[in-house]
């Protein structure tokens, strides 16, 4: 029995220590954190962080592709969505993006450490967008030259650049990671705001032939 319990106990450790890690470099950044202050937190020595991890980068390697894990298994249920017309995709979309942002502070943080961090580790920044950003931004072009095609959406420079339809949950992302509760804001007047910005800039524009009766 004591022996199946040590057996359980290591086989969690790993993730133990990557929560932990998480806490610390949210905390104090990558920088300044300290192994042995993620083995405090977890109330283990410093040897057992060096027994699953060779050393502190590649734990900020592991902790993020772990802690990422949810956020893209939700890119790629995201992905594969299918709606009937472009603009009940691209409300569906925002829904998507703003259901992480207001529900997962942890992704948030993750992002944050991300860009804090690109240049030490370009290869989590190139690992982000394949997983991520690259399969929403695919879908999105998708839409819009889907949506295009059938008149659902105008021709215009943002089918370019799908990018940019990222805008409004990005800064309400920044807003969050800025202010979080100092300054509160109306998520869902902020998420039909957002939805009337983009159609209103996508949907075929009215003609002076379209208005006469």
């Amino acid at each position: 029995m004591a022996g199946g319990v040590r057996a359980r106990r290591k086989a969690e450790r790993p993730g133990e220590i990557l929560e932990a890690a998480f806490e610390e470099f949210v905390q104090n950044g990558y920088a300044a954190t300290r192994l042995e202050d993620v083995a405090a937190r977890v109330g283990v020595t410093k040897g057992t962080i060096y027994f699953y991890f060779e050393n502190k980068e590649q734990l900020f390697v592991a902790m993020v592709r772990e802690l990422s894990r949810p956020v893209h298994l939700q890119a790629e249920e995201f992905a594969a969505l299918n709606s009937s017309t472009a603009p009940e995709f691209l409300r569906a979309y925002l829904c998507f993006l703003y259901r992480i942002i207001a529900t997962d502070p942890r992704g948030r943080e993750i992002l944050r450490l991300l860009i804090a961090e690109a240049s030490r580790f370009p290869e989590l920044i190139d690992e982000h967008h394949q997983n991520f950003m690259g399969p929403v931004v695919r879908r999105l072009r998708q839409i819009l030259d889907d949506g295009n095609a059938k008149g659902e959406i105008r021709h215009s420079s943002v089918l370019e650049f799908p990018e940019l339809l990222l805008a409004p949950a990005l800064s309400l992302n920044i807003w969050m990671l800025l202010f979080s509760d100092r300054r509160p804001i109306d998520l869902d007047r902020h998420f039909e705001i957002a939805v009337d910005l983009l159609l209103n800039g996508l949907l075929p524009r009215a003609t002076p032939e379209s208005n006469k009766p």
